[in-house]
């Protein structure tokens, strides 16, 4: 599954970002180094509104720690478990309590690489949490490098695009 350009973050699609928060021209701010950490990579992104007070809508998160904790603590308070999107990787997905932002939350770790997705305010209408599931698929294999594969396990490698500030 690939995704086209345009991208924020040099590895966000646009699209995917308009159509989970309804926000078409956000401004973004952030961008991913997969070169730092020992190749597990590092940094985040966020997209705003660009009307008003610029509220946020969507922050990504990725970090050289792996938190497998929190995804079976999810799990176990009743999130749903994302279907492997990379080998050796566990994740899961859930929307949130509060029906009025519309909010859904997703992670995935591998090894010592974990990569969250906070949909803060999505677009309504929409099943918030299959979004951010989606979002996850789309991303997860450009950001978790190889570096991040547990010992033992072969892992495809995988094309990124250059990253960009966006």
């Amino acid at each position: 599954m690939v995704a086209a350009p345009p991208y924020i973050c040099g590895y966000i699609p646009l699209k995917a970002v308009a159509l989970m928060t309804g926000v078409y021209d956000p401004l973004a701010r952030g961008y991913f180094d997969l070169t730092t950490s020992d190749g597990l990579g590092i940094g985040d992104c966020a997209a705003y509104r660009q009307d008003g007070d610029r509220q946020k809508v969507l922050q990504i998160d990725l970090m050289p720690r792996g938190y497998t904790e929190m995804v079976e603590e999810n799990i176990r308070l009743g999130a749903s478990p994302l279907p492997e999107i990379i080998p050796g990787a566990k994740g899961s997905y859930f929307k949130g309590a509060d029906g009025k932002s519309n909010s859904a939350s997703a992670v995935l770790v591998r090894g010592e690489a974990t990569i969250s997705i906070q949909l803060q305010i999505g677009a309504s209408g929409r099943d918030n949490a299959a979004d951010v599931a989606a979002l996850m698929k789309l991303i997860a294999p450009k950001l978790i490098t190889d570096a991040s594969a547990p010992s033992g396990s072969p892992s495809p490698k995988m094309e990124s695009p250059s990253p960009t500030k966006g």
